[in-house]
């Protein structure tokens, strides 16, 4: 749309693309917010904190410490009551009695809090967490999950929480994707058995089996001479 300007312009500036996406959400909530009598509450710096949040504690116990690791991440609920009701991460703590990584655990906490806060698209994060590795070598979870750093291990912390709270979808698979994965386990389970003591536990992936470079679980194994992972049903026969 042409705009014919009359006046002499004497200054300018150039959005950036977060202010951009800030004005064209506003436009787009602007109907909304007339509609309903009242402004939508957003994520932003300025919202004060609540006396009460809502959140959940996740225990991670890895092989790099005797003790676990606890993290917390808070919620705050924005339009409670109303259908467009919201909640969103608030701000994280990370509590161990093992005191070695004390310093920059409290240091990224505050950083990611401080991200949270800020309002907009926070679910970059996790996979900038994710990818951060250790120069001397990460480390298999139970269930045969590997897990490059302590740091990627808190970005899969969050990850789980975000889709707990509906900001991140679950892009897993489909209920006849999970079938075939079940009959092809069902499969090779039944082979061990035949061939002598069952070697596979019921829900864990076989001791014999290697990390997938899909998914980075321990769960590829030969099947009907093609590698198969029972993880996440990735294969090389397509």
């Amino acid at each position: 749309m042409a705009v014919k300007i009359d006046s002499k312009i004497v200054n300018y500036s150039v959005l950036s693309k977060d202010e951009a996406d800030k004005e064209a959400a506003a436009a787009e909530e602007a109907p909304i917010q007339e509609a309903l009598g009242f402004s939508l509450e957003q994520m932003h710096e300025a919202l004060e904190r609540p006396e009460m949040l809502l959140g959940s504690t996740y225990k991670v116990k890895t092989p790099l410490s005797e003790h676990a690791m606890y993290i917390t991440i808070n919620d705050v609920v924005l339009n409670p009551g109303t259908r467009h009701e919201t909640r969103r991460p608030f701000e994280v703590f990370i509590n161990s009695k093992n005191m070695d990584h004390f310093q920059w655990i409290v240091a990224l906490t505050r950083i990611i809090s401080a991200v949270f806060r800020k309002g907009g698209d926070v679910t970059f994060l996790v996979e900038e967490l994710k990818s951060v590795f250790d120069p001397k070598g990460g480390y298999f979870k139970r269930g045969g999950k590997y897990m490059p750093s302590l740091v990627a291990e808190i970005g899969d912390v969050i990850e789980s929480h975000l889709r707990l709270i509906g900001l991140l979808k679950d892009d897993g698979l489909d209920e006849h994707q999970k079938q075939l994965i079940a009959e092809k386990r069902a499969q090779y389970e039944a082979s061990v058995r035949q061939a002598g003591p069952a070697a596979v536990e019921s829900g864990e992936f076989p001791a014999s089996a290697s990390l997938c470079s899909k998914c980075q679980t321990k769960a590829v194994i030969v099947m009907d001479g093609c590698m198969t992972c029972l993880n996440c049903g990735d294969s090389k026969c397509g």
